[in-house]
Parts: structure tokens; C-alpha cells; sequence
């Protein structure tokens, strides 16, 4: 069984969180539901959980600050919130889970059985600090990513990725050094997420870092040609806003 604290300042929050987790997810046991920083940090010292359900924002104060406050983060976090804010935007370069009020059943459950695993593993990873890390940015812009591979978490600098690729449900990352790293999100997760960072999506299956980006094609109505001398195509859809994007890449460029 998985010890589980579960922490939000609104009761309504607290009630309907347990409800759910005690009806559709056995394997845990809930020990402690606290409504301030304070005594979550308290809680979280006291009884040693497996895994935090952490809501980000509470009154004055987030669920972050809890993180901050925390001598040591050896437990597994699943944050909660009713905004897509900055904040989720560090928790998805940090490759944490997350959940948006009001809570799916279906994704509680994923959550809750990824957390198992990784507690059932003992695998430590240092996603939590790295997430802290991202967050003491003062304009809260990202500089690298965590990619979540089978075995191992990679921490990877935005500006080492040349190009990423559909794979079915999963993605190719291709670097800069050559790797070919196997994630598994789909495309369209790491599009939203890159696509404020300048990446920019030419394809259904192909996001490209503009950095890469050697010229334009004629062929085929539109194909780009990067660096490594891959050639990416270019949807129709897309080509005008790809252009674009490429035309004001690189006037900021010079």
C-alpha cells in the first residue's frame, strides 16, 4: 500500500479528491489531508508518504512553496490545479503529472498507477529539484527539458534539439550530437509545450528547432532543409505560417 497526502486549502477540494482515490484507487492509503503550506510541510516531515497530491495554488501562497520549504523531496508528486498557468508549464517541461480540477477519474488512475510504479521501482529521480530549478527563473522561461524514456529520465537544453518526430503514440528526439532518443509522449504534447520557445511544427509528425534550419525548398510545395542535410516536409497548412516564423527567426537572428 501507498501512503498518501493529500493537499489543497479549499475542504470541498480535499473531500472530493478522497472520495475519488478511496472508490477507484485501492492501493492507497490516504494518512493525512492538510489545507495550508504549513502544516503540509509538517505532515509531509511527519508520516514520510510515497506520494503528495500538491494543489499549486493556495491563497496567498502555492503548492511550490510547500517544495521549497521541504528539507528533503524523496516522495512522489502529483500536482493539482484549476489553472493552466506558468506554473504547469514547468511541471510539463519537468515531465510530473498533473491534474486539472475538475479531476478525471480516468486520469487520476494513470497518475496514481505511473506514481506506484516509480515508488514499486525506488527509482530517485531529480525531477522535483529540477522543477524548483525552472521555477527560480525570474521571467520563468525554459531552458532545458526532462524527456521521460523507458528506464531513465534525460535532462535535455532546448537548444541541443534539431528536430522531433511523430512515432505513433511516442517521439523521436533527434540532437544535436546525433542521438535519436525514444520518448514517450506524443507529438502534439511536445508541440503545445515548445511552440512558445520558437519550435515550430511543419508537419503532423515533424516539429523542428528553427536554429537548425539551413533554407527553404521549392520541392514539393514547401520542404526545409536543416543543417544535417534532413530534409523536413512542409503541410500546406502550414507553409505560410512556417514562413513566416522563419522569416522573423531570423531578422531577430542578425
Amino acid at each position: 500500500m501507498m501512503k498518501a497526502i493529500l493537499i489543497d486549502d479549499e475542504i470541498s477540494n480535499l473531500e472530493n479528491l478522497r472520495t475519488l482515490l478511496e472508490k477507484h484507487c485501492p492501493q492507497l492509503t490516504i494518512i493525512a489531508t492538510v489545507q495550508t503550506v504549513h502544516d503540509a510541510v509538517d505532515a509531509i516531515v511527519k508520516y514520510s508518504p510515497n506520494l503528495v497530491f500538491l494543489d499549486i495554488q493556495m491563497g496567498e501562497q502555492t503548492g511550490f512553496d510547500v517544495l521549497r520549504l521541504l528539507p528533503q523531496r524523496n516522495f512522489e508528486v502529483v500536482f493539482v490545479t484549476a489553472y493552466d498557468h506558468y506554473g504547469i508549464q514547468a511541471v510539463k517541461f519537468a515531465a510530473l503529472d498533473y491534474l486539472l480540477k475538475p479531476i478525471d477519474i480516468e486520469e487520476l488512475t494513470i497518475a496514481v498507477n505511473k506514481a506506484e510504479q516509480k515508488v514499486r521501482a525506488q527509482t530517485q529521480t531529480s525531477q522535483l529539484d529540477f522543477l524548483m530549478q525552472q521555477l527560480r527563473k525570474p521571467d520563468a522561461t525554459m531552458s532545458k527539458i526532462a524527456l521521460q524514456m523507458q528506464g531513465e529520465i534525460r535532462y535535455v537544453a532546448l537548444s541541443e534539439i534539431v528536430r522531433c518526430e511523430a512515432d505513433n503514440t511516442y517521439t523521436h528526439f533527434f540532437l544535436s550530437n546525433n542521438e535519436n532518443l525514444l520518448v514517450s509522449k506524443s507529438l502534439k504534447e511536445y508541440a503545445d509545450l515548445l511552440r512558445p520557445n520558437g519550435f515550430l511544427r511543419t508537419h503532423q509528425s515533424h516539429l523542428v528547432n528553427p536554429k537548425y534550419v539551413k533554407s527553404w525548398l521549392k520541392e514539393d510545395g514547401g520542404t526545409l532543409l536543416l543543417f544535417s542535410g534532413t530534409k523536413i516536409p512542409i503541410s500546406k497548412p502550414n507553409r505560410e505560417t512556417v514562413k513566416q516564423a522563419l522569416q522573423q527567426y531570423n531578422q531577430s537572428a542578425i
